[in-house]
């Protein structure tokens, strides 16, 4: 298992597909506390966010997120983001994500730490 701090961090999408809102102008800031983790996020299409939850024992990042996007719309998903270590030491997250409102469609994004 890698072990890791989110906190004080900060997060750029390297891919999103297309039914996702997150795209190259957002960014992430991330706060942990233990196990519990916390993140504002804008940029891009989305006006403001913000993810709430857990890093899970194997490691992974397990959270729901809100935000409202550029369309006005209130939108809120939850994902699971699997942890890697770049070899100049900074994390990247392969997540897999479904919106719980709108279509309910799936998704998957890589984010990096800047």
């Amino acid at each position: 298992m890698l072990t890791f701090s989110v906190n004080n961090k900060t997060f750029r999408p390297v891919s999103n597909v297309e039914n996702g809102d997150v795209g190259e102008g957002t960014v992430f800031h991330y706060f942990q506390d233990g196990d519990i983790i916390q993140a504002d996020y804008a940029g891009g299409d989305v006006v403001m966010g913000h993810l709430v939850g857990k890093v899970l024992p194997s490691g992974q990042l397990q959270f729901a997120y809100h935000h409202v996007n550029a369309a006005g719309e209130v939108m809120a998903g939850q994902c699971l983001s699997t942890p890697e270590l770049l070899p100049d030491g900074r994390l990247r997250f392969h997540e897999a994500w479904q919106w719980l409102t709108g279509d309910r469609s799936k998704g998957t994004s890589v984010i990096e730490e800047v």
